[in-house]
């Protein structure tokens, strides 16, 4: 070892040594995973190759979703937990359509520690009380996914964060559900492009989200599908993580739907670089 090196890691050591854990605990990396929709078509085309990537980018955990191969991407549920046991990554969540067979995706998601299910759309509705009778849909699989172990969530869209009847859906979804029952998934991108205040939102429902989705927003946006790498759009996430962080988030998810000049698995790896730069 250089005499140089040797002496900056052995001071790093002492340093380390020296502060309180408290001081140290400021400064862990996040830990992280990818919304696998991202790279769709990757996963369509070969879903064991594109996992392997995504964990040599650094991408610890995985949400996954309902394909065309379903949510264990035509692997048994135990030879996909041991594939991702191999690649140091942990299958965390998946999107799925909650009105179909939830009961037996409940109990082979939870066969493999899975920890959510996920209804990643419900479209908009036309009025508060719509959305109350998906409230009470949202409880019925709360309480399916409670019995066989794992938890059920909610992914919103901008629309639920637009106000109907002088009230956000949001809310509605939010009050009309037991959290003993129902968590939800922060998109934080399309929160953002709602024009909602998404730290005053994760404030007011502290420990009711528990996932995010992490996409940014081009700085140039013309539309409301405008989502870019990670740093380099106009979303302050140092910042939102942290407060996140604070108030109860427990898994942190990057997703990008639309890439210019690149490909879904070059935006992935720079996606994870950014990522693993974020200090909580």
């Amino acid at each position: 070892m250089q005499r140089r090196t040797f002496l900056q890691q052995s001071g790093m050591g002492l340093l380390a040594s020296t502060l309180p854990s408290w001081v140290l605990c400021q400064y862990k990396s996040l830990q992280f995973g990818i919304q696998v929709y991202s790279v769709k078509e990757d996963m369509e085309k070969d879903p064991v190759g594109t996992f392997k990537n995504l964990a040599s980018y650094g991408y610890q955990q995985i949400e996954s979703f309902e394909g065309s191969k379903g949510i264990f991407w035509g692997m048994q549920p135990k030879e996909l937990k041991k594939l991702m046991n191999d690649l140091g990554m942990e299958l965390i969540a998946s999107h799925c359509n909650y009105t179909d067979n939830l009961a037996q995706k409940a109990d082979a998601a939870a066969s493999i520690g899975m920890k959510y299910l996920i209804c990643p759309w419900i479209g908009p509705q036309k009025s508060l009380s719509d959305y109350q009778k998906i409230a009470q849909q949202f409880q019925e699989a709360g309480k399916i996914c409670k019995k066989a172990g794992i938890r059920f969530a909610y992914h919103n869209h901008a629309y639920s964060f637009e106000k109907i009847e002088g009230q956000f859906p949001q809310d509605i979804l939010m009050k009309e559900t037991d959290p003993a029952l129902v968590d939800f998934e922060l998109d934080m991108y399309w929160s953002e492009t709602a024009g909602a205040d998404t730290a005053a939102w994760l404030k007011k429902y502290a420990g009711r989200f528990r996932l995010c989705h992490i996409k940014d927003r081009s700085k140039d946006a013309s539309g409301p599908n405008a989502s870019c790498n990670l740093g380099t759009g106009a979303i302050n996430y140092q910042q939102l993580l942290q407060i996140a962080q604070s108030n109860g988030m427990q898994y942190f998810l990057v997703e990008q739907e639309k890439f210019e000049n690149t490909t879904p698995l070059k935006s992935a790896a720079a996606n994870a670089k950014y990522m693993q730069q974020i200090k909580l």
